[in-house]
């Protein structure tokens, strides 16, 4: 009996495999900066439930135009940058930017999202072409 009650079993998982290979497996990710123009550069800043960014500083260059990007890992988030007028949150997301000088521009979260939203910062480091 203990035979029978392996092979319903194992015939069960063989099928279920079969079944998600053929049908059930998820897309693989796009590469979204693939398709862009020469010259563009597509920043995704990634905002977390543990308020924090997905990165210390992110990095573009003099000239480069910049498709500016929040994905909102977990939680509710927003970005902004007083010196340049940038606020991302709702439905606006994303935004195109270009940089005539070199600077640094610290990017906080405009959303109220907790306690630790305060120190949710992170920096956009413009670098000299």
């Amino acid at each position: 009996m203990h035979k029978w009650i392996m092979f319903v079993l194992l015939s069960a998982a063989s099928l279920l495999a079969v079944y998600l290979l053929t049908f059930g497996l998820p897309e693989k990710p796009k590469d979204e900066s693939a398709e862009l123009p020469e010259g563009t550069v597509l920043v995704k800043v990634q905002a977390n439930s543990d308020f924090t960014f997905d990165q210390e500083e992110y990095k573009v260059k003099v000239g480069d135009k910049v498709i500016l990007k929040l994905q909102n890992k977990s939680g509710i988030h927003g970005l902004k940058i007083d010196e340049l007028n940038v606020d991302l949150e709702g439905d606006k997301l994303e935004t195109n930017l270009e940089f005539d000088k070199p600077g640094v521009y610290e990017i906080h979260c405009s959303v109220p999202c907790g306690t630790g939203h305060l120190e949710m910062k992170t920096k956009l480091v413009v670098e000299a072409a």
